[in-house]
């Protein structure tokens, strides 16, 4: 039996692709700060107009605004935490944290979206006066800031769950302060105050989907599923396909981040021991070409094959 562990050229990548991470973490903690506190700004104006003017619409989207100050906070958390090394204890590092803080999130922006819609369904039949100028005072502003968050948080987005579920949050604001106004028009112009609690609604429905495919995608990284996009079966193949590899078992393909793809299998072969790291290299490579970043091979002969207890 030979037990052969690529940390060559993937560690290299995990490596670079970690370094790479880490570069752009001001500017991620210089989004998140500033969104912050433009968002805790309009809760507050949203939570005394709503409550002066009557509009749960406005009171809705203060609350989903206090969830999103809240979330943003903990994303922050999380993203300091993340940026601490790997350890002897903790050998993939800790952005593992930012995973938790998105599922965090997600779960706590879908139980305040159907408290909205309880409050929504409750309230029909019982309509009262809304005074529409300080709420569509306050939501216009809203939308200002959520808008100028989004495009801030837009630009962070992509470079992993944590960010993208900040960004989400706001994009989810901007949304909402679009249904408060227009909610605002229409019951300034027509008189149609239910159209309050329709707003409402519609600002349950926006979230709802969104913070239930966050939870989801954040529950599959911590349950080590593999990541959304990855082909196990193409991956099988392609390793299968190269000359000298008889047989794969004990394939695992996880991520830590949601970002990033980690596999290690046990690959049977028949070539000489002189050249395993030619093949060893081809299993990297093919590996990388499929969009893994990191991977640990062990090569093994098909003698031991019989003496593993393979994993299923």
């Amino acid at each position: 039996m030979t037990h052969v562990h690529s940390h060559g050229k993937s560690d290299l990548e995990h490596e670079h692709h970690h370094g790479h991470a880490h570069a752009h973490v001001p500017n991620s903690l210089k989004a998140l700060v500033g969104v912050i506190s433009l968002t805790a700004t309009v809760f507050f104006a949203e939570l005394i107009a709503g409550f002066l003017s009557g509009s749960l619409a406005l009171l809705a989207d203060a609350a989903h605004m206090f969830s999103d100050s809240a979330g943003l906070i903990i994303a922050l958390l999380a993203l300091l935490i993340g940026r601490k090394g790997a350890s002897k204890r903790a050998t993939y590092g800790y952005r593992r944290a930012e995973v938790l803080a998105a599922a965090f999130n997600a779960a706590t922006v879908g139980l305040i979206a159907i408290w909205i819609g309880v409050e929504a369904v409750l309230r029909i039949g019982h309509q009262h006066e809304v005074e529409t100028g300080m709420m569509l005072i306050v939501a216009v502003i809203g939308l200002l800031v959520n808008g100028i968050s989004a495009f801030v948080l837009m630009r962070q987005s992509h470079k992993n769950m944590n960010l993208r579920g900040a960004y989400l949050h706001v994009l989810t604001d901007m949304l909402g302060s679009i249904a408060v106004i227009i909610a605002g028009l229409v019951i300034r112009f027509t008189g149609f105050v239910i159209a309050d609690t329709v707003a409402s609604l519609l600002i349950a429905l926006f979230i709802v989907p969104q913070a239930w495919k966050l939870f989801k995608n954040a529950i599959n990284v911590l349950l080590e599923a593999a990541p959304a996009g990855v082909h196990i079966e193409r991956i099988e193949h392609a390793i299968a396909e190269i000359p000298g590899v008889v047989g794969i078992h004990d394939l695992h393909i996880w991520s830590v981040t949601g970002e990033d793809v980690l596999v290690t299998c046990h690959v049977v072969t028949d070539v000489q021991f002189t050249d395993q790291c030619a093949l060893l290299d081809q299993v990297t490579d093919t590996l990388a070409a499929q969009g893994v970043g990191h991977s640990t091979i062990q090569l093994e002969s098909a003698k031991h094959y019989d003496h593993e207890v393979i994993e299923h």
